[in-house]
């Protein structure tokens, strides 16, 4: 079976160009995550590379399945030059991690928390995984494989968290876009929630 690996960073590199740093974090008793960051004029794009190694499978699951399973890397996108947003690189290795360590199925719609701020004065401790295909398109893989999907992931305030887990991901979707959020700043407040 072909390493799945350097299909998903040629298809970084076909949407995002090149990177211009990348990292790698490894956790004990998992594969090697590496963050690939990418910059086009005032938005750095941080990619994962090597959550799609492996599919993420049900974790009551008696046996996990090698090969079947949805297959996905995390891209977070924010403005440049606000914030020291790099040092979301170890947060961002720990959220690819973590259908591994944790056994989670990352999918549209669930909230990820690392338990403290993503970059350092960053108000935003968690995140919202959103819609895949935008940015990067799905990357078809050979049968029985399931595609690569790439999750962009909107950060959320603590407050935006909690009202999530009752009012559900699409109605904070609609709360931020009604709001004109611009969820790329790395220094924005929480949308009105009331």
């Amino acid at each position: 079976m072909a390493d799945v690996l350097p299909l998903v960073e040629a298809r970084l590199r076909t949407a995002l160009g090149e990177p211009g740093a990348r990292a790698a974090v490894t956790f004990l008793g998992t594969d090697r995550i590496e963050v690939l960051r990418f910059q086009e004029g005032d938005i750095v794009r941080y990619a994962t590379l090597g959550m799609s190694a492996q599919p993420m499978n049900d974790p009551t699951a008696v046996v996990a399945d090698p090969v079947k399973g949805a297959r996905a890397e995390l891209v977070l996108s924010v403005r440049a030059g606000i914030a020291d947003t790099d040092k979301v690189l170890r947060p961002l290795a720990v959220l690819a991690a973590s259908p591994q360590v944790e056994g989670l199925i990352v999918a549209p719609g669930a909230s990820l928390d690392v338990g403290e701020p993503l970059w350092p004065g960053a108000p935003f401790t968690s995140v919202l995984v959103a819609e895949p295909g935008g940015l990067v398109e799905d990357l078809e893989l050979d049968g029985p494989l399931d595609p690569v999907r790439f999750l962009p992931l909107l950060p959320m305030t603590p407050n935006e968290a909690a009202w999530k887990r009752v009012h559900g991901a699409q109605a904070l979707q609609e709360r931020w876009l009604t709001s004109g959020t611009d969820l790329r700043d790395p220094a924005r407040r929480s949308v009105p929630l009331e």
